[in-house]
């Protein structure tokens, strides 16, 4: 580690908005500025999907009967359109999300809004009708629970451009 490694505070950022090809459709995302603003912090790129051991692309995915924090309560799940329960793995890849927060010391993370795993305002309604919900997703529930603030991208450049972060 370098030695400004080590006096940078560490953020989980979900590794498609860093660009990396992980999504459910094999594609990342070109954001900039985004990136840009995130310079001065100790990037800790994180998929939770592929840690919990989905391939790269794979069939989407959208919660059922709730939120993250259903899935928790095992009264929501996470399934493909065509009925395939994919609970274990969103649950599995959030629990790995949360180890590397904890070793890397995170209190922050910056995670992709309306994913099943990583929304923090909106997911998508389990119908497959692109309907967006109020509601969390699986890693983001998790993390919130053990005290790890996480936001949207969109919350982060707006609360950088008024440099409230």
């Amino acid at each position: 580690m370098r030695n400004s490694d080590q006096t940078r505070s560490s953020i989980l950022v979900s590794a498609c908005l860093l660009g990396e090809s992980c999504r459910y459709n094999g594609q990342g995302y070109q954001l900039p500025h985004f990136v840009e603003s995130l310079q001065k912090y100790k990037v800790i790129p994180i998929c939770p999907e592929v840690l919990g051991g989905l391939s790269v692309p794979r069939p989407p995915c959208e919660i059922k009967a709730g939120d993250g924090n259903g899935v928790w309560q095992k009264t929501a799940g996470v399934f493909t359109e065509s009925g395939l329960d994919r609970t274990a793995a969103f649950q599995r890849g959030a629990r790995k999300a949360l180890a590397i927060a904890k070793k890397s010391g995170a209190k922050l993370a910056i995670l992709k809004d309306n994913s099943p795993s990583c929304g923090s305002n909106q997911i998508y309604d389990g119908s497959f009708c692109n309907r967006k919900v109020d509601g969390v997703g699986v890693t983001t529930a998790l993390l919130q629970k053990q005290g790890i603030r996480v936001m949207a991208e969109q919350d982060w450049i707006e609360k950088r451009r008024g440099n409230r972060v």
